[in-house]
């Protein structure tokens, strides 16, 4: 039968279910001009049918004269403008950190709120919290910092909050860990699940390399796990709960989830045994010192906001469904953005553990994508078209495009001693101590030879050897470009991610510009050169 030009419909019937989601009544839906506006893109031609009553624009591709149509039925989503700039606001966690490591210690002169008030305040939270909140100087001097910093921003994290902080409560609950523990990544990352610290800790809550690998995180140049939210949700309490079981208290669990439970058993040894938080204080590092206040101030300005005249912005969908799909071959955002319509900054939003905007397909390893529930029934009911939609057009820029070498990152590394190496220069190319890389190799003395094997656990990730996988093809990284020409799908962050060492501030600063819009053929300076 001669299939030239006709049109396959492909339908997939689905339900979603959107939290306080405005219900249109059955009478006021209205049928609209069905006319099909043509689209060209690069790789193929798009169409897309305008809205008709309660149906989804269709999203539908040539190939070989055969108009393949994805289709579906759902509700339209109703994701603001401002609701998504306040998901992708990536800027909130340097101020966040920036407040909780410049909180006074004693400074109490211009109050916000008074002392007699702020008491009886935190005495209400002390009576339904298994954490110290009993007020004293020290806590009142960072809550009015806090109330004085940045109001715009605190309201901005709260409304972000309203989108992680339901499956941070259902994984806590999992592990009956007290509720309060989401205030916790508000201090760790401002909900930022791509930050980064100065020392290499990632993700919403901040794990060190190592200590995401000891919590099943794993890291390769493709996929960097810690940036998966239910992820690293999980491993959180998996490992905030065996902090607990250690100390027995969740104010000393905090501490040491930031500095170590090393360092919080010194900080007991040296008080004389007490295992007070506030009496311990003072032996724990400055960091630390100031980290379990920075968290009680965090909730303590969530649970009154109201009182202090907080505005956060209420989207109108708080949480959408999302469902997950894995992956069988290797494909790229920009190609599901094509075909299902979701916009690249929100696919990158629901599923930022994938460094380069790829998901790769390793044998032996499963990689998922996070997609809205309604197109999640597009992508299952036509995963064939697309994968061989993605396999040409990868094939197609082979040459021109080709894509990175997948490694796999180590937790130990062996080094080769070259000519000018010194264990200083070493140890801060790796970010560790001089004594640390003494006593894994054995070395008496800072004395080294040429050609010297030496044993060193990271604190950041190294990667190793490329994996062979016939559906990864191997290239070399350039980074000796000046120039790099903007690809559709391309994001600054994506962009950045191709040039070691390279920060989307570096490429904004470098081309003048301060949007994180990116338009197909902008040329980009991305070398300081």
């Amino acid at each position: 039968m001669n299939i030239s030009k006709t049109m396959l419909g492909l339908a997939f019937v689905s339900s979603i279910a959107f939290a306080q989601t405005p219900k249109k009544p059955a009478d006021s839906i209205t049928k609209t001009n069905t006319s099909i506006n043509k689209q060209s893109t690069e790789g193929f031609n798009k169409y897309i049918e305008p809205q008709f009553t309660a149906f989804s624009p269709t999203s539908t591709f040539l190939k070989d004269s055969v108009l393949f149509g994805l289709k579906d039925y759902h509700q339209p989503a109703l994701i603001d403008s401002v609701w998504t700039k306040t998901l992708l606001n990536s800027e909130l966690y340097a101020e966040m950190q920036e407040m909780v490591n410049t909180s006074p210690y004693l400074d109490t002169i211009n109050k916000a709120v008074s002392t007699d008030t702020l008491k009886a305040r935190l005495a209400r939270l002390d009576a339904k919290t298994p954490f110290n909140v009993t007020y004293n100087e020290s806590l009142e001097s960072v809550i009015q910092y806090y109330l004085k910093r940045n109001k715009k921003g605190m309201e901005s994290l709260m409304s972000l909050s309203h989108y992680y902080f339901p499956m941070f409560e259902e994984k806590l609950d999992k592990y009956n860990i007290p509720l309060e523990i989401k205030y916790l990544a508000i201090v760790e990352s401002a909900l930022n699940p791509r930050a980064k610290s100065r020392v290499g800790a990632t993700g919403l809550w901040q794990f060190m390399f190592a200590t995401g690998k000891m919590m099943s995180l794993d890291v390769s140049s493709y996929v960097d796990e810690r940036m998966d939210p239910v992820m690293a949700t999980e491993a959180a309490c998996q490992y905030l709960s065996s902090l607990y079981d250690i100390f027995g208290d969740w104010d000393l669990a905090l501490a040491s989830y930031n500095s170590g439970p090393g360092n919080v058993s010194k900080a007991i040894r040296r008080s004389g045994g007490k295992k007070n938080y506030w009496e311990l204080r003072d032996y724990l590092p400055r960091e630390t010192a100031g980290y379990v206040p920075a968290f009680l101030a965090t909730m303590y300005l969530f649970e009154y906001a109201d009182e202090h005249g907080y505005q956060p912005y209420e989207p109108r969908v708080t949480y959408f469904e999302t469902d997950t799909i894995k992956v069988k071959n290797l494909i790229k955002f920009d190609q599901i953005t094509r075909v299902t319509n979701i916009d690249t900054e929100l696919l990158e939003f629901l599923n930022p553990s994938y460094k380069l905007n790829i998901i790769p397909y390793i044998e032996d390893k499963d990689y998922y994508i996070r997609l809205p529930l309604v197109e999640t029934g597009v992508f299952v009911a036509n995963e064939n078209l697309i994968y061989n939609y993605a396999e040409e057009a990868n094939l197609a820029t082979a040459e021109e495009d080709p894509l990175p070498k997948y490694y796999e990152a180590n937790d130990r590394i062996r080094y080769r001693v070259k000519s000018g190496d010194y264990l200083g220069k070493i140890a801060e190319k790796y970010g560790v101590r001089v004594s640390k890389i003494k006593g894994w190799n054995n070395l008496r003395s800072n004395n080294l030879r040429i050609g010297q094997y030496l044993t060193i656990y990271p604190r950041k990730p190294v990667a190793s050897a490329p994996v062979s996988s016939k559906k990864v093809k191997v290239s070399k990284s350039s980074i000796s470009e000046k120039y790099y020409t903007v690809k559709k799908g391309d994001s600054l962050w994506s962009i950045s991610k191709k040039f070691p060492g390279i920060t989307v501030q570096n490429i904004q600063n470098w081309n003048d510009i301060s949007s994180h819009k990116l338009k197909p053929g902008m040329k980009l300076k991305v070398s300081n050169g």
